[in-house]
């Protein structure tokens, strides 16, 4: 379905016209609309620190899907219950940041109303930008201050939920699981204080929890319990949206990013809009998005966010140059941002600039020791000629799923690529058929079809591989087409193999160090039987 084009234009000429009405002192209501969230009618730097554009579909795209249906008593009744809970935790739910150099006193937790100053001295989190754009530092100082001041006030529900969600961040940029059920007892603890049907910030926040734990039937449901509080969550929204797309429900994944653009448009909905039409076989689109949004980032964590998603669907296209630029452009903005220094290390290695690739991914391992990055680099210093040390690598990897396992962290889909390369290919066979079970998307398709190979299965890990490379959603992924094109190789379609191996490599010609290689070689082989 097409796309218009986001109407970043518009919105800025309307924001320039209503500033001046402002100044005249003609825009006190201009003619609000009383089902209208407050959010929407808030100018740009009030709630995200950031430019505020929206990206609208054409009016086809309008028409109100069914969980619209499902919260449109919500909306209508959102201006009457801004004096309660739902406002008390409505900032301070999806976004934290550091205040430093003010003591509690001086900066509140969000708008509660049972928030409380910390003991003199401490930071505090105050609403300012998402956790998942914090640069590590400032996220530790941040957590560190919560701390202290629920120490002071432990009575306050909606100081519980930020740190909760501080945890999961703080896991998910650090590779430490341990820290998911600190998250999750916090809010538990901000549940006990202040009940679910008044309490969006918790509720949204086990919804993040459950996705970054790989639980997306969890997170869809906890998601939606927040939106039935407060439908402008935007950690809510955000977390809806990823646990569709997990979950390989594309169509719905549509509706839901459509949905979380029109009331709560933000830098955090825009790279999810972006992805989404991604997959959906549109990277044009998602570019523009992306470039969009770019020009809208008002502080370097959000360049520095969005800059790396721009690098990395880039590089997902073979333009190595261009994500070299993108991610030179977020590590300006933010030089200690990991996913910016991965993507940029993986770009090396794609030019085959080897010194380089092992310098950055060395790096992110010290700081980002998750299976991706350390296969990654493995694979590398395989490729590099030192076999030993790539195993160390792999061998980091099970002990990493063996501490997520013990904090309630499917790993399944990782662990399937990873041992199916290089490990057990029973044990990847039977990591990838459990996770296929819990969702088929189009990465667990292609991870069962990978594991079925390894294991000799090529005619069932056929179906699998087509499923992944199906023309709907539309998704092209160079490792995906490299997969399909092995295992019509090993049933013996040349022709198959030969068209499947050529896309994945014009698509993306150094998508891994090992499988571009291997991929190259095939076709040697394939050529020479002609």
């Amino acid at each position: 379905m097409p796309v218009g084009k986001p109407r970043f234009a518009r919105w800025r000429e309307r924001e320039g016209e209503r500033e001046c009405r402002r100044e005249q002192g003609h825009e006190q209501n201009h003619g609000q609309d009383p089902h209208r969230s407050p959010e929407q009618d808030r100018s740009p730097g009030q709630e995200h620190g950031q430019g505020r554009v929206r990206h609208q579909a054409p009016d086809q795209d309008q028409a109100p899907d069914q969980d619209q249906e499902r919260h449109q008593g919500q909306e209508r009744h959102q201006g009457q219950r801004q004096g309660r809970g739902a406002r008390r935790g409505w900032r301070i739910a999806a976004v934290v940041a550091v205040a430093t150099g003010l003591t509690a006193t001086s900066v509140a937790l969000g708008t509660s109303g049972d928030t409380a100053p910390s003991p003199a001295g401490a930071p505090v989190l105050a609403a300012a930008v998402p956790v998942e754009r914090l640069a590590a530092g400032d996220l530790t100082q941040g957590i560190e201050g919560l701390q202290k001041h629920l120490k002071a006030r432990p009575e306050d529900a909606t100081g519980w939920a930020t740190l909760g969600a501080a945890y999961v961040e703080q896991a998910r940029t650090s590779g430490d699981p341990m820290r998911y059920p600190q998250a999750e007892r916090a809010f538990e603890r901000s549940l006990a204080l202040r009940p679910a049907a008044d309490n969006d910030a918790a509720l949204a926040g086990r919804a993040a929890l459950a996705a970054a734990r790989h639980d997306f039937r969890t997170a869809l449901t906890e998601a939606d319990r927040a939106l039935r509080v407060n439908p402008y969550s935007e950690t809510a929204l955000s977390s809806r949206v990823d646990a569709l797309v997990e979950l390989g429900r594309y169509d719905e994944a549509w509706s839901a990013v459509r949905l979380a653009d029109r009331r709560r448009p933000g830098i955090p909905v825009f790279t999810r809009f972006a992805y989404v039409l991604e997959l959906r076989g549109d990277v044009t689109k998602a570019r523009e998005v992306l470039l969009r949004a770019l020009d809208s980032a008002a502080t370097p964590a959000d360049t520095a966010y969005v800059a790396t998603a721009l690098g990395q669907l880039a590089w997902s296209q073979g333009q190595y140059a261009r994500a070299l630029e993108h991610y030179a452009t977020a590590l300006r903005a933010d030089p200690r941002y990991v996913p910016a220094l991965e993507g940029r290390g993986r770009t090396y290695a794609a030019r085959g600039e080897t010194k380089r690739a092992l310098d950055d991914l060395e790096e992110v391992v010290r700081r980002y020791p998750l299976p991706g990055q350390l296969a990654a680099l493995g694979e590398l210093r395989e490729a590099a000629g030192r076999p030993e040390r790539a195993a160390e690598q792999y061998a980091l990897v099970g002990a990493w799923t063996k501490l997520a396992d013990a904090s309630g962290v499917a790993t399944d889909l990782e662990s399937a690529l990873i041992e199916a390369d290089h490990g057990d290919a029973g044990d990847a066979l039977t990591a990838a058929r459990a996770e296929f079970a819990r969702r088929e998307s189009v990465h667990t398709a292609d991870a069962l079809a990978w594991a079925l190979h390894a294991n000799g299965k090529d005619e069932e890990a056929l179906i699998y591989a087509k499923k992944a490379t199906a023309a709907s959603p539309g998704y092209r992924n160079a490792s995906f087409l490299f997969h399909r094109g092995m295992i019509e190789r090993a049933l013996g379609d040349d022709d198959a193999a030969r068209r499947d191996l050529r896309a994945a490599l014009e698509l993306n010609p150094g998508f891994s160090p090992a499988g571009a290689r291997e991929a190259r070689s095939a076709l040697v082989e394939l050529e020479e039987k002609r």
